[in-house]
């Protein structure tokens, strides 16, 4: 989240703003570090409501903040179909591998326990799958031979905060197709 507001604020992603930073819990360390941007924050608590209840209470709420697209960071739960119909393909999230290889938790410790020689980051566009969706994005990171789960996901991490902004900076503004799962960019083939 720090890294596209950041990138947001230093014009890395043209003509944008971060409306508006949501969270299903109070306590979050992304709400202060929103707060010291200056970001308004929003507290959508899951009060005991079932995901599309809770779903259907964000999703208003970004609503009434007139938000266009929405960049998942840190959020570890599957969004409804409600949610991803209300913005289909209009929502990003970033993940600690290269997928489709190691979807779910723990991407970076699956990649070392495959003894992969490569793995990285991905964006996609969130659909109804585990981390399934169109692809955006990706960035390549070497798995050395005495990483452990701690150093990889660091050296990734880092890849992490560079490929989502220009990934989001890419959607915004327009230049890329979505024809099933395939994304493909308008830069590529015009440029």
């Amino acid at each position: 989240m720090v890294a596209l507001a950041d990138a947001v604020s230093d014009g890395q992603i043209p003509n944008s703003e971060v409306a508006l930073v949501v969270s299903d819990h109070a306590k979050a360390a992304g709400l202060k570090l929103a707060a010291d941007r200056n970001i308004k924050t929003v507290i959508v608590e899951r009060d005991g409501r079932s995901r599309e209840e809770h779903d259907r209470a964000i999703v208003l709420t970004l609503q009434q903040h007139e938000v266009e697209i929405v960049c998942l960071a840190g959020y570890m739960r599957v969004l409804s179909t409600y949610f991803i119909n209300s913005y289909r393909n209009r929502i990003l999230n970033i993940h600690p591998s290269l997928l489709p290889s190691f979807p779910g938790l723990a991407a970076q410790q699956q990649a070392l326990d495959h003894g992969v020689k490569w793995s990285g980051c991905t964006v996609h566009f969130v659909d109804e799958t585990l981390d399934g969706g169109p692809i955006i994005a990706q960035s390549i990171v070497p798995v050395l031979e005495d990483d452990t789960e701690e150093t990889l996901s660091e050296r990734i991490l880092h890849e992490e905060h560079k490929l989502y902004p220009r990934a989001l900076a890419l959607v915004t503004a327009g230049k890329y197709e979505v024809n099933n799962r395939r994304v493909t960019h308008a830069a590529s083939h015009n440029d």
